[in-house]
């Protein structure tokens, strides 16, 4: 470990615990999502939540969770926030016999407005997306 002794350092401390940090917020982030979608479709929730509610839980500020998720990752948080809502989604159509409405509803969407934004995000209706990848 290095630690950094030069004149503008009043305490000596290592070098690399900011990284550390980052690193520790990344990770309880991406472990915050998978908890906060699995508690989404075991009925547990019945809010989405957004940054800046997810900030708040992880007690760091919005913008700061922003620059770091960036930094460790090289995304906006809402990067792979979107993505695995659309991951934990294709889940549920291949390995359950829910129907895309009742998936949609569960992630907190109305079932319209949750084909547009996975059409948008996967190129394909989740109809299509079911339809295509369901016997592979």
């Amino acid at each position: 470990m290095v630690v950094d002794t030069s004149p503008n350092n009043r305490i000596a401390r290592p070098i690399d615990t900011v990284s550390a940090r980052k690193v520790e917020i990344t990770d309880r982030y991406f472990c915050f999502l998978d908890q906060h979608l699995a508690d989404l479709i075991s009925g547990k929730v019945t809010v989405m939540l957004e940054l800046n509610d997810i900030s708040r839980e992880l007690c760091i500020s919005h913008k700061h969770l922003i620059a770091i998720i960036q930094e460790t990752r090289g995304q906006h948080p809402c990067h792979f926030y979107i993505a695995k809502i659309i991951e934990k989604s294709q889940q549920l159509m291949l390995n359950t016999t829910l129907s895309v409405a009742e998936i949609a509803r569960m992630l907190t969407y109305e079932p319209s407005n949750f084909n547009k934004f996975f059409k948008k995000y996967v190129g394909q209706t989740p109809g299509q997306y079911r339809d295509k990848h369901k016997g592979l």
